[in-house]
């Protein structure tokens, strides 16, 4: 029962982030503080080692410096870079590599097709769903944290927690 309900618990906050992301632009920090505290309890349960542990952390440090910087020149927003730390805390440095270049290339891919959809007028009934407008509105950033948890939950299955939760 454990392992079911653990194994879930990180696609589960990913989603949630992605949807946080879209319905309001922001990602909560109560939802990043789960997550780490999240990866803790796991690697207590599956007995990680203590240099397993840091270099988890190490992997989300490292992520949460370039990630704050990107935010600092206003190329990312703070809760993005938030997630994509304790992210990277989830999955360690072998793994954490490939995540960013999923999260840049779907990011890439959500941004461009942002672009080309503000380029349209919003048809009368979506401009009155607050969420859209918003997400249609130029001025608003690209709600990032959709690529980030997708890139996330592709990454997850490769990290030393799935493969312990499923054996």
């Amino acid at each position: 029962m454990f392992n079911s309900i653990a194994l879930l618990f990180f696609p589960l906050f990913m989603a949630l982030a992605a949807t946080s992301d879209l319905l309001t632009m922001k990602i909560s920090n109560r939802l990043v503080l789960m997550l780490v505290a999240g990866f803790f309890v796991m690697a207590i349960a599956l007995d990680f080692t203590m240099q397993q542990v840091l270099m988890h952390m190490a992997a989300g440090a490292v992520v949460l410096i370039f990630a704050f910087s990107f935010f600092a020149f206003g190329w990312m927003g703070g809760g993005d870079a938030k997630l994509a730390a304790a992210t990277s805390l989830w999955l360690g440095f072998g793994i954490t590599l490939p995540y960013l270049v999923y999260a840049s290339l779907f990011g890439g891919v959500l941004t461009l097709g942002l672009l080309v959809v503000r380029r349209y007028p919003l048809p009368g009934p979506l401009f009155r769903v607050e969420w859209v407008a918003r997400l249609h509105n130029e001025k608003t950033g690209i709600p990032y944290g959709i690529a980030l948890a997708a890139a996330g939950l592709i990454a997850y299955s490769d990290t030393i927690i799935f493969q312990n939760l499923i054996a």
